[in-house]
C-alpha cells in the first residue's frame, strides 16, 4: 500500500501512466498484451521473491526495459539484477516524480541502444529469429531460471525436409521464402516468452519453459498441425515438411544447453531416417 501511494504521487507529478499488477503472474499476463514501455519491478511479491522475480520477468519479456524497486538492504541484490540485464534500480524510500521519470526515460533509451547493438550479432538477418549465438546466450539464462524455479524445460529441434530440392528446382529466392514461412509458423505456434532460433541453414530450435498442464508432446503436436494447416491453405509451389526432435528435462537437473540440443537433434535425425526408410519401401 505504501508503494502504491508513492507511485500514485509520482504519476501525478511526472506525466507517467502507471499500471499496477499485484504479482508477477499478473504482470506477465499484462506484458503479453503488449503496449508496455518499461517495467517497475518490486523484488518482493506474493508469488515470487528476490532474483527469481527478476529472472521470470526478464525471460518472459527481454525486449522491455526493467527498473528494479528495492529496499535499502536489498542493494546488493539490486546490483545483481543490473548485472543480469536490468536497466536500473531505485530505492523505494527515495522515489520522487523527477527521479522516476528520468530513470524511466533513460532506461528506455539505453535499452533501445543496447537492443540495436545486440541485434547486430544475435539476430538472423533472413528470418528475424535469434541466430545460433543469440539462442545460446538467451538459452543459458532460461536454463538458470528453470533450475531456480524447478520447472521443466523443453527443447524442440527441427529440420526442413527436402530443402535442397526446393533451392535447386525453384531457386534460392523461393528457398529463402520457405525458411521465412517456417519462422512465421514457429512464432505463431510458440509463446512470446519462448526462445526461437535459426541455428543455420534449414535447422531451427525452440527452447520453452513448460506451462502448467501443457506437455512437451502437445507442443510438438501443435507444431505439426500448424504445418499441415499451412500446406492445406498455401498457394506456394512447394509443400513444407519438417522432421522434429524433442527432449525434456526437469528444472533441477544440471543439464547443459548443448546437451539438450544434441538430444533433440538426435531425435530429429531418427525421425528423418524413419521417413527415408518408409519412402524407400513405398518406392
Amino acid at each position: 500500500d505504501e508503494l502504491r501511494g508513492r507511485l500514485g504521487e509520482v504519476r501525478s507529478g511526472a506525466s507517467l501512466e502507471i499500471e499496477w499488477a499485484e504479482d508477477v503472474s499478473q504482470a506477465l499476463s499484462r506484458l503479453n498484451q503488449g503496449g508496455i514501455d518499461a517495467v517497475l519491478l518490486d523484488l518482493d511479491l506474493p508469488d515470487s521473491q528476490g532474483m527469481a522475480s527478476f529472472e521470470r520477468t526478464y525471460a518472459f519479456a527481454p525486449d522491455v526495459p526493467i527498473i528494479v524497486l528495492t529496499n535499502r538492504d536489498d542493494e546488493s541484490l539490486a546490483v545483481g539484477t543490473v548485472q543480469g540485464g536490468a536497466q536500473d534500480y531505485l530505492v523505494k524510500q527515495e522515489l520522487a516524480g523527477g527521479l522516476l521519470a528520468r530513470a524511466v526515460r533513460h532506461a528506455i533509451e539505453r535499452h533501445r541502444l543496447l537492443s540495436a547493438l545486440r541485434s547486430l550479432s544475435l539476430i538472423d538477418d533472413l528470418t528475424g529469429l535469434y541466430n545460433r549465438r543469440g539462442f545460446a546466450d538467451l538459452g543459458e539464462q532460461y536454463l538458470k531460471l528453470a533450475r531456480r524455479t524447478a520447472r521443466g524445460i523443453t527443447v524442440v529441434f527441427l529440420d526442413l525436409d527436402r530443402f535442397k530440392t526446393i533451392n535447386d528446382s525453384l531457386g534460392h529466392h523461393i528457398g529463402d521464402r520457405a525458411l521465412i514461412k517456417v519462422a512465421d509458423i514457429l512464432r505463431a505456434t510458440f509463446r512470446r516468452s519462448d526462445i526461437i532460433g535459426r541455428l543455420g541453414g534449414d535447422e531451427f530450435a525452440v527452447l520453452a519453459l513448460e506451462a502448467s498442464g501443457e506437455s512437451a508432446e502437445l507442443l510438438v503436436d501443435r507444431l505439426r498441425e500448424r504445418f499441415r494447416e499451412f500446406n492445406q491453405a498455401s498457394r506456394e509451389s512447394y509443400q513444407l515438411s519438417v522432421s522434429v526432435g524433442m527432449t525434456r528435462h526437469d528444472g533441477d537437473m544440471r543439464v547443459r544447453l548443448e546437451d539438450l540440443l544434441s538430444e533433440a537433434d538426435n531425435a530429429m535425425y531418427e525421425e528423418k531416417r524413419l521417413k527415408r526408410r518408409t519412402a524407400s519401401r513405398q518406392g
